[in-house]
């Protein structure tokens, strides 16, 4: 028998992968030795966008920042679903 794999489960573990690689990543730009798992490019909106209605203000803003460590912390992610 085959397991039944999710495509819920696999977005989970993706959005915690990339969450958690780009928390390890921040840490470790602090750190001499392991610097290099924060390297990365950021790309976005970097200034929000204002749509003002009068009575209503809206701001769109997004901005992603991929880095090494949340490349590796995606594959992990992605290994671990094969594993499941």
């Amino acid at each position: 028998m085959k397991k039944s794999r999710s495509t819920a489960a696999l977005l989970i573990l993706l959005l915690c992968g990339v969450v958690l690689g780009g928390f390890i990543g921040s840490l470790a730009g602090r750190a001499g030795a392991l610097s290099w798992l924060d390297y990365g490019q950021s790309f976005g909106l970097t200034n929000p966008l204002i749509l003002d209605l009068g009575v209503l203000s809206i701001t769109f803003g997004l901005t992603i920042r991929i880095s090494i460590a949340g490349i590796l912390g995606v594959v992990i992610a992605i290994l671990i679903y094969r594993l499941l």
